[in-house]
């Protein structure tokens, strides 16, 4: 695993959140119809081609990857952090859960059928985000697919309390274009993009990318 200053900070922020983040956004998803839509896409397109295996990147607690588990889709998650895996461990034992990192996915080349970065690219520098782009793209079979979740815009924002806990994390935000355009250069051509607007709980847009595997 990458020990970057960035991936050390994140994961001891997220040790620190994991219990008071499953109590305040378990149900997360309940009241963003969009984001379910995008989630059914994506799980409608997976069950419609290749059965191989299907990933929740930076999965947390398992909001994510229960959610498709219910779509009829067996997702395993991979996190940084393990306080955020113990909790969806405990909530989802059904389910598969593995330490690791988005910059060093310990995972074969053209492995995965499909995979999803829920907001999890959102904590990478993004000097390093073509390191997370080339990444996904090793570890995608030809014509897998990728649903990739972010917050929207330019400047990054930094939390150094949240719930009570001192801690040190940063949020970049990305533009759905220069997404693209990176997913592009690694192979990764986007099929459908979504820019929904920040609801009452959110201060950004929310941006979202569907895209397939270029094939030889």
């Amino acid at each position: 695993m990458t020990d970057a200053s960035h991936l050390l900070s994140t994961r001891a922020s997220y040790n620190a959140l994991a219990e008071e983040y499953d109590r305040h956004f378990a149900r997360e998803l309940d009241g963003k119809p969009l984001d379910r839509g995008m989630l059914g896409a994506f799980a409608e397109i997976v069950r419609a081609s290749d059965p191989g295996p299907v990933a929740d990147l930076g999965c947390g607690t398992g909001i994510v990857t229960a959610h498709l588990d219910s779509l009829g889709v067996r997702a395993f998650g991979v996190d940084l952090s393990p306080g955020m895996l113990a909790v969806a461990r405990r909530n989802h034992p059904e389910l598969r859960f593995e330490e690791g990192s988005l910059e060093a996915l310990d995972l074969p080349d053209n492995h995965l059928a499909a995979a999803v970065c829920w907001y999890s690219v959102i904590h990478t520098p993004p000097e390093r985000q073509p390191l997370v782009f080339a990444g996904l793209a090793r570890v995608l079979r030809p014509g897998g697919h990728l649903l990739l979740a972010f917050q929207v815009g330019d400047e990054p924002r930094h939390f150094s309390e949240v719930f009570g806990h001192q801690i040190a994390l940063d949020f970049h935000r990305l533009r759905a274009d220069a997404a693209a355009d990176q997913l592009a250069q690694v192979g990764l051509l986007v099929t459908a993009r979504l820019v929904r607007d920040p609801d009452s709980t959110e201060r950004t847009s929310q941006g979202f990318l569907l895209a397939c595997k270029a094939t030889p």
